[in-house]
């Protein structure tokens, strides 16, 4: 059964990231503008789309709005998203947007965080609704990695790859 869950969730355990460096902060990090490069690989690994994205996020009265611009490359379709997150525990930020379903809930692992939340993605003439399993990791010179699986029924169908840089 350990097995079992263990797949589901991805296998990875945030508490390996801790004493990591360099430190990843939401706060800090998700704060003034930052450039974005990334790509959506089907679950044989073949990529579908690639895309760069615009950022920039201010922190006032305990929460953050971070506005992203994403420009698709090949189609040249562009879409925004406007995020509002907060702090709801000592290690712990819920965020919201127009096209995530509920709440996301996210995790600060110290060099790592973990978010969770669910979205209606549009394929051809059909949406689904997935999971997206999201880890980022901090690396020197203002650098985050970003993967995210999405998962339906359990089973990852996507992963999207992003790196981030402040600028």
């Amino acid at each position: 059964m350990s097995f079992l869950f263990s797949a589901c969730s991805g296998g990875i355990d945030g508490a390996k990231y801790l004493d990591l460096e360099p430190r990843l902060s939401i706060e800090s990090y998700f704060n003034g503008p930052i450039k974005a490069w990334g790509l959506i690989q089907d679950r044989r690994g073949n990529v579908i789309t690639r895309f760069e994205a615009d950022m920039l996020a201010s922190w006032e009265d305990g929460q953050c709005i971070l506005e992203e611009k994403f420009l698709y490359h090949g189609t040249g379709e562009t879409q925004m998203r406007t995020w509002i997150i907060k702090k709801s525990g000592p290690l712990e930020y819920e965020g919201t947007a127009g096209d995530i379903i509920g709440i996301a809930k996210g995790k600060s692992f110290g060099n790592a965080i973990y978010w969770s939340y669910e979205m209606d993605v549009p394929v051809s003439d059909t949406t689904y609704r997935l999971k997206f399993d999201d880890w980022m990791w901090a690396l020197p010179g203002d650098v985050v990695i970003n993967r995210s699986y999405l998962k339906k029924f359990g089973f990852k169908v996507a992963e999207l790859t992003l790196f981030m840089q402040k600028i």
